[in-house]
């Protein structure tokens, strides 16, 4: 899957591409009757590019203002020309909720959440293959190993040096003093961080 979209294709670029001089090195009947060829063949090609219905064409990359309403997607961008952001996990897919006609999108996330998103972003028709990924086990713990995975040593298990949670009689994760929030080895808290919000404006919610 391309995460990185370079500049959009154009009819010049296609001309180029089956107009190249180093092709026919010569000309003679052959080679006029190929020039017919290929333009007939170009027609055809814009022919088709233009009764084609390109929503329901899985793969197709296109800005969020070109697509319908409920078109699936994926590999989307969040803001212009940045590349693909959101929704490249596995089996992943987002949905357009709102016909895109204003300057924001509405779409909904795999995890439920709706966000408006500028419609000048791109994104990619259809589903992120290889749905199974989540389901995969794995057979002992060496192939967890082969991924790059180390194990994970649970700090309560640790001395009171290793680790805020270690040391104390039995399982007691407050290693002495009683009440304290889980925190990492660094001794920060683990659980969404420290609380930035105003105290005035956290009593008022």
């Amino acid at each position: 899957m391309a995460l990185w979209r370079g500049r959009t294709a154009s009819w010049n670029l296609l001309n180029r591409l089956l107009h190249q001089p180093s092709r026919v090195p010569y000309r003679s009947l052959s080679s006029v009757a190929a020039g017919v060829h290929n333009q007939s063949m170009i027609e055809n090609m814009k022919r088709d590019l233009l009764n084609l219905d390109i929503n329901s064409q899985i793969g197709s990359c296109m800005p969020l203002a070109s697509m319908r309403i409920g078109t699936v997607i994926h590999n989307i961008e969040v803001n212009p020309g940045q590349g693909g952001k959101l929704v490249r996990a596995a089996g992943t897919s987002a949905k357009i909720l709102k016909e895109p006609k204003s300057r924001y999108c509405l779409i909904r996330l795999p995890s439920g959440v709706e966000k408006l998103i500028d419609s000048r972003c791109r994104a990619t028709v259809g589903t992120v293959s290889n749905a199974s990924h989540g389901a995969k086990k794995l057979r002992k713990a060496g192939q967890s190993r082969w991924l790059g995975r180390r194990p994970v040593v649970r700090g309560i298990a640790m001395n009171p040096i290793d680790h805020p949670h270690g040391g104390g009689e039995g399982r007691s994760k407050s290693s002495g003093s009683y009440g304290k929030t889980s925190q990492t080895p660094w001794g920060k808290p683990c659980k969404c961080g420290y609380k930035t919000a105003k105290i005035k404006r956290r009593k008022s919610a």
